[in-house]
């Protein structure tokens, strides 16, 4: 088996565990729809391929536990988690294919009770679902022991936010280096260093992961 007690998924009156899947990718959707649906223990009773969708599906029905992915175009999971209702009663385990500090933090930040990589093994992302479930964290020994100790904090300097925040209102290399009194070449390295943490191509992705994770506000 996959699990050390299949049993533990089950409520106090031992009602399966009804769980939505959130995620913009449609083998995502189909892949942890399949797993979860081998478990009797779980019944998958929603797939969604975005937040609005999500949202009004949580409005219509009663939902355990959502497995939600953080990074989603449009509303973001970050973003859906901040409009979920406390009447919609439900617990959330925030997904991603990276494992960045700003984004675990902001969902944290955000009401999420768990958070599972992406390419976890099947074991670690059930765990994860049922603990959530029944009312508990699921968080690995590293998330566990930063949020523990208040340690959990953006990869970015301070500088680094200035910087990415500048750019995304709009301004040139040139014009922010102006505007925080440093060189434009200084700014170019800030830049580099900035793509490089966030894991993005370009400063355009670095401030639409910005902007999702919460480390910077839409211009």
């Amino acid at each position: 088996m996959l699990v050390d007690d299949w049993k533990n998924g089950f409520d106090s009156t031992g009602r399966k565990f009804r769980v939505m899947i959130v995620d913009d990718h449609l083998v995502v959707r189909l892949g942890l729809n399949a797993l979860l649906g081998t478990q009797s223990d779980l019944d998958v009773i929603a797939l969604a391929e975005s937040g609005p969708v999500a949202l009004a599906l949580l409005e219509e029905r009663p939902v355990d536990v959502v497995l939600l992915d953080l990074r989603m175009p449009g509303l973001s999971g970050i973003e859906t988690l901040e409009l979920m209702s406390d009447t919609m009663r439900t617990r959330t385990v925030a997904m991603s294919s990276y494992e960045y500090d700003e984004e675990i933090y902001a969902a944290v930040k955000a009401g999420a009770q768990g958070f599972v990589h992406k390419e976890a093994e099947a074991a670690e992302i059930l765990s994860a679902v049922r603990a959530v479930g029944r009312g508990k964290q699921a968080f690995s020994n590293r998330v566990r022991e930063r949020l523990a100790n208040n340690q959990m904090t953006a990869g970015l300097s301070t500088r680094e936010i200035e910087v990415l925040h500048l750019v995304a209102l709009g301004l040139t290399n040139k014009e922010v280096g102006r505007t925080l009194n440093i060189s434009q070449f200084t700014v170019r390295n800030h830049l580099n260093h900035i793509t490089q943490k966030l894991d993005a191509s370009d400063r355009t992705e670095a401030i639409f992961i910005a902007m999702q994770t919460g480390l910077i506000s839409p211009p």
